[in-house]
């Protein structure tokens, strides 16, 4: 026999919930398979414990580090490990000088470096080099040449001894900026010592000596022209040829403020008239030179990109580190060390004791009430739990989501969502049943007024989980995500599952023909069935009790069904 139209959209919703299932498990599996994963969420701070790194600043003599200086790098620090994919982390101050980042688990060496790194990035004009660099600098559609043969050594285009300044340097490229004192140093510098060397805590308005990151080549480069605090926003990408053919180059692609997109114009207008090495452009992080590209044409867009030798990793670490901003100060890393749990596994153990607590008298409650129907509460919950379950794992896998206690708050807290849910449904068909419909009309009209009222209760929920997961920093995120994401689970399981459990159970006899323990018992509902699941007053239900159903009925009506019934009145006393 062909199936009914409910029943096919109700096999149709729990088909497309099965393919939802399966895809959280193969997304674990690959995880697991492929990625290092766990079929377990990964424990935050709170539970697991995890790595504690001081760090400490890097001055200069006769200088000191400010609250305000300290305030600005943690919130900086901060949004580096977030965006690393790490949550519930822990980033403070201490003692008015260091700061110290803990961090639940092991973290991989890409997070550690996005932490140590200050990432200060400076822009100075290069004045001269122990060998050009054949990289390129330029705009989108600019043309560049990055096969071009390098430029010859700095003795062969600018004088190895250095010149005698007759004036003061007039701009940044300016040779004058060579003393005999600066020419000497180079001479000696050695770049096995440049991480001692102070080049990262270097005045901005002297000559900088250093070396590429790779120690292949050293530099004497003028003073900083654009900072890296003028940067707007940063990403990383394969760069593109000037035909616009995607290369197997990794690169970091800038975009300057206003401020930072005059001066780099400026700058690139002047060195692309510049020959040999004064033709270059420094791009020094942490004291080290990452890129020295030709300038080949003005860039004044202020959209340069940055070239060298990254991986897909590395590339991104920069482009996080330079679009949160340059630390106000360098640092350096102190010490590293293991911390155990802040709260422990018996705090988890206790809290997971007391999510099942609720969750059987949840049970018990739906069983005494609605009789069978709380069955289907229970399925409910059940399917709820794993897809959240599976939605938490993967999370962890892909995100680096921890879970925190915090978090099994917010999900306890879920199982009293997801049964209030299930609860307005019910009462709803009953009310249904109570004006008369049959079982499965009821499930279908009770739907549609209980469906509009969930997902305003849903919504709200999630509006207070959003702006408290925005507001709010540490262990409230945790519980206001989990609340978030069991509250959107909720909604998914209701439209997926439970309506669709009822449009199947409302066709089979028990329920449609009002077992006494199906929840729809027709004692409890003032009325009994007669005739397709159609029902009238019965002699064996009392007065007092058909009198309780009408009221109850009454109260439960909505306005436009009350002055719908207030004008039927009327209407038959004017006759």
């Amino acid at each position: 026999m062909a199936r009914s139209t409910p029943e096919r959209k109700a096999l149709r919703s729990l088909a497309w919930l099965l393919v939802i299932i399966v895809a959280l498990i193969g997304g674990n599996a690959a995880s697991v398979l492929w990625d290092e994963g766990s079929w377990t969420p990964r424990l935050a701070l709170d539970l697991e414990g995890g790595t504690q790194l001081t760090l400490t600043p890097q001055l200069s003599s006769g200088q000191s580090v400010s609250q305000e200086q300290l305030d600005q790098a943690v919130g900086i620090i901060r949004q580096r490990v977030d965006a690393a994919g790490v949550s519930e982390s822990e980033i403070n101050t201490q003692g008015g000088q260091n700061i110290v980042v803990s961090i639940p688990g092991t973290p991989d060496e890409a997070t550690l470096e996005r932490i140590r790194s200050s990432a200060k990035l400076e822009f100075r004009a290069v004045l001269t080099a122990d060998l050009a660099s054949s990289s390129t600098i330029g705009e989108e559609g600019a043309e560049v040449d990055p096969s071009a043969s390098p430029s010859p050594s700095a003795p062969s285009d600018e004088p190895s001894a250095a010149p005698s300044p007759s004036a003061s340097p007039t701009d940044a490229s300016d040779p004058n900026w060579i003393t005999p004192d600066v020419q000497e140093a180079f001479d000696e510098f050695d770049c096995a010592t440049v991480s001692d060397s102070g080049a990262n805590v270097a005045p901005e308005d002297e000559p900088l000596i250093t070396c590429e990151a790779d120690s292949s080549l050293k530099y004497i480069l003028g003073p900083v022209e654009v900072t890296g605090a003028r940067i707007s926003d940063a990403t990383s990408g394969l760069i593109q040829s000037a035909t616009g053919v995607s290369t197997n180059e990794w690169g970091v692609f800038l975009e300057f403020d206003g401020e930072g997109t005059a001066q780099f114009r400026e700058v690139t207008e002047r060195l692309v008239s510049l020959q040999g090495v004064r033709n270059q452009f420094a791009i020094v992080l942490d004291g080290q030179v990452i890129s020295a590209p030709r300038t080949i044409s003005a860039i004044t867009d202020g959209q340069p990109q940055i070239s060298g030798n990254f991986t897909q990793e590395s590339a991104a670490t920069l482009a996080d580190q330079l679009k949160f901003g340059a630390l106000p100060i360098g640092f350096e890393l102190q010490s590293q060390d293991q911390i155990s749990a802040t709260l422990g596994v018996s705090q988890l153990q206790s809290g997971i004791i007391a999510g099942l607590i609720g969750l059987v008298l949840v049970v018990l409650y739906s069983l005494l009430q609605y009789r069978a129907l709380g069955g289907v509460v229970i399925a409910s919950l059940i399917i709820a739990g794993i897809v959240t379950y599976l939605l938490i794992t993967y999370l962890s896998n892909q995100q680096g989501y921890r879970l925190s206690l915090a978090g099994v708050a917010g999900l306890i807290i879920a199982v009293g969502v997801i049964a209030d849910s299930f609860i307005v449904y019910f009462e709803r068909v009953r009310d249904e049943l109570r004006d008369g419909r049959s079982v499965t009309g009821a499930v279908e009209a009770g739907w549609r007024r209980a469906f509009r009222t969930i997902v305003i209760s849903d919504v709200i929920n999630v509006i207070a989980a959003v702006v408290l997961f925005v507001l709010a920093i540490g262990n409230v995120r945790g519980f206001a995500f989990t609340l978030g994401l069991t509250t959107v689970v909720d909604l998914l399981v209701v439209a997926l599952f439970t309506h669709p459990m009822m449009q199947l159970l409302g066709r089979t006899s028990f329920f449609s023909g009002g077992h006494r323990l199906s929840g729809l018992d027709p004692k409890a509902l003032g009325a009994v069935y007669r005739g397709r699941a159609q029902f009238r007053p019965s002699a064996a239900v009392t007065a007092s009790k058909r009198a309780s159903s009408s009221r109850e009925a009454q109260r439960r009506q909505t306005i436009a069904e009350r002055k719908a019934a207030e004008q039927s009145g009327e209407g038959k006393d004017a006759r």
